[in-house]
């Protein structure tokens, strides 16, 4: 059996496979950095203690999760305090306690949310707060 052209058709053959590999083996040599958010605003920067109403790595971690407890309990249960970790009162509010010292969406809440490809569904409901100029 012969094959015509197989000269053209193995090296066609040959720069697609390059082709479709290449952005494979140039993205594995160069890792994306991972973000690290902007704590840089006027009102954390006014705190005495550096705080938020969990430990960092908590928030880290699995400041969705709380989010949304605290959603099921302000709009379902009509509870809007919470006890964290230490004991202390927290009011149950995203504009009004997350955001009065994250108001740098995005440089804090976007830049993590873009680098792990995840759409947050917040501001299907609260309003996108708007951002100061060089704040």
């Amino acid at each position: 059996m012969k094959f015509y052209n197989g000269g053209k058709v193995f090296i066609g053959l040959a720069i697609f496979v390059l082709l479709f590999v290449s952005p494979f083996i140039f993205g594995m040599s160069r890792p994306n950095k991972v973000p690290k958010p902007s704590i840089d605003t006027p009102e954390i920067n006014a705190l005495a203690v550096k705080k938020c109403v969990e430990s960092k790595d908590y928030m880290e971690q699995s400041h969705m999760q709380l989010l949304d407890k605290w959603r099921d309990q302000a709009l379902r249960e009509g509870n809007r305090h919470w006890k964290n970790s230490e004991g202390k009162d927290v009011y149950i509010s995203l504009q009004n306690t997350c955001m009065k010292c994250h108001s740098n969406k995005k440089e804090f809440c976007d830049t993590c949310h873009n680098y792990l490809a995840v759409k947050p569904y917040c501001w299907d409901c609260h309003l996108t707060p708007i951002e100061k100029e060089g704040v």
